[in-house]
């Protein structure tokens, strides 16, 4: 018997033992509001490669994004959330682990949760604690061989990476953002308000296809949005923000180079990759109008939050790098809007500046549905920066990036506040360090590692970084 086998019968006996409580609550009775009607039903919504400020709320003049818009009007828009690691399979082993890639383990694409692991993920927890379970999308984690359908009550998951240019049953062209869309609503009138339910949607959008010569492949509806836009440079994209680079950073070998002569050498390469990118997100925003039109037309608009974010950032050209990876504000800093329509006006429509990360997402999903957050998540409830009773917040995080391609993406470790980033490609000979002053230069012109003036700004982020490295072992 295979490994994934063995992997799919322990998940299974796990989560037969969960729906009589025992892996959220070992040891005791499942809680009495495991039998309540009015937990929060809860949507999370998740985009591919879509950085922060790509919506219209985080002050993009020229995307279109009005239904996110609304929900961050009306709800609570974190500026400031990062992820910990800048790449898909990591960031959503992160999400729905709660847990660092140095905890949960999953540091490339072909690792799969653990059995064990699978049943302290949100949903899981979730489904145990009564909760009907959905899973739509991009799973992102391990092989087509260990995605655990078994785990939820309604699967569209889908392994690797999905292809944009689908056919309805019927021959017809369909973009796989508008089947996204259907499946979310083929959820939502299967549910009842009789059972709270909880449904994950993991769009591939605003991903390129690769290997395909157009790389956004956007829904054709969409051609010709932006038409008439010219989308302006990108602050760093000027050749001589690449030529600040370290040799091995401007390698051509590395894939942020070999991405970026596909996508953004030439000016017109660029307007068309931007504009792609942005037709891809909206797309994304119309799915989003249609979940919510769905919910108020069945009457659960008022009792579902929707918590949406992304997996990680995008270069689009900065630095003359296309991808993510690295620890650059393009790359680790993503949209988060947490819409709650239960909470007062007072707390509608709120700017946080507390950094939220994506390790955030499964402690804050398991409050809200009033599930106990099992010890081993290191991420923390974000429901205090949302009411004001947060007394102590982080005021930085530790950032890892140990998937390396094979030496095409060069390994980097550091930690970022709001103020200071320090990074370390700790596989480079001799290790290569960024300090960058972000109140200064937010757009991370100049580095100050070997200035002396900044030598105690170095040695005191040197000392943090270490300190965090430990603690998120």
């Amino acid at each position: 018997m295979t490994q994934s086998h063995l992997n799919r019968r322990r998940f299974l006996h796990l989560m037969a033992a969960g729906s009589a409580g025992a892996v959220a609550w070992a040891g005791g009775a499942r809680p009495a509001f495991a039998q309540e009607k009015k937990r929060p039903n809860i949507i999370f919504l998740l985009t591919d490669d879509q950085r922060w400020d790509s919506l219209g709320c985080m002050g993009n003049k020229i995307i279109q994004t009005p239904n996110i818009d609304a929900m961050a009007a009306a709800g609570a828009l974190f500026e400031n959330c990062y992820v910990t690691t800048s790449i898909c399979c990591c960031s959503r082993a992160s999400i729905f682990s709660g847990q660092y890639v140095n905890r949960n383990g999953i540091g490339d694409f072909a690792t799969p949760f653990s059995a064990e692991a699978q049943a302290q993920t949100y949903p899981m927890l979730l489904r145990a604690a009564g909760y009907r379970t959905g899973f739509i999308g991009k799973y992102g984690v391990g092989n087509a061989q260990s995605m655990p359908k078994e785990g939820f009550d309604y699967w569209r998951g889908i392994p690797g990476q999905p292809i944009y240019e689908q056919k309805d049953k019927d021959g017809n062209y369909k973009h796989l953002t508008k089947i996204m869309e259907e499946q979310s609503v083929e959820f939502l009138e299967g549910c009842s308000a009789d059972q709270p339910f909880c449904l994950s949607v993991s769009f591939k959008a605003p991903h390129v296809q690769d290997g395909d010569p157009r790389q956004f492949i956007y829904d054709r509806a969409y051609k010709d949005m932006f038409k008439d836009v010219t989308i302006p440079e990108s602050e760093t994209g000027a050749p001589e923000y690449f030529d600040r680079m370290p040799d091995f950073l401007k390698d051509e070998k590395t894939e942020a180079r070999r991405r970026w002569r596909i996508r953004f050498e030439t000016p017109e390469k660029y307007q068309e990759s931007v504009k792609g990118y942005y037709r891809l997100l909206y797309g994304v925003d119309v799915a989003v109008g249609r979940i919510r039109e769905t919910l108020k037309a069945r009457g659960l608009d008022d009792n579902t939050v929707i918590v949406y974010t992304g997996d990680n950032g995008f270069f689009l050209g900065e630095h003359g790098w296309a991808g993510k990876w690295y620890g650059h504000n393009e790359s680790v800093r993503v949209p988060l809007v947490v819409y709650d329509p239960r909470r007062p006006k007072t707390q509608q429509g709120q700017r946080r500046d507390e950094i939220a990360l994506n390790i955030d997402i499964a402690p804050t999903i398991l409050s809200l549905a009033g599930v106990p957050t099992p010890a081993g998540m290191q991420g923390r409830n974000l429901a205090p920066a949302l009411d004001g009773s947060a007394r102590q917040w982080r005021s930085d995080f530790y950032y890892e990036h140990p998937f390396g391609a094979g030496g095409r993406i060069p390994e980097t470790e550091g930690v970022i506040s709001l103020k200071w980033k320090y990074l370390k490609y700790y596989t480079q000979e001799p290790v290569y360090e960024e300090l960058y002053d972000l109140e200064k230069d937010p757009y991370e012109k100049e580095n100050l590692a070997s200035k002396p003036e900044y030598a105690d700004v170095l040695k005191r982020m040197r000392q943090r970084y270490a300190t965090l490295k430990r603690e998120t072992r």
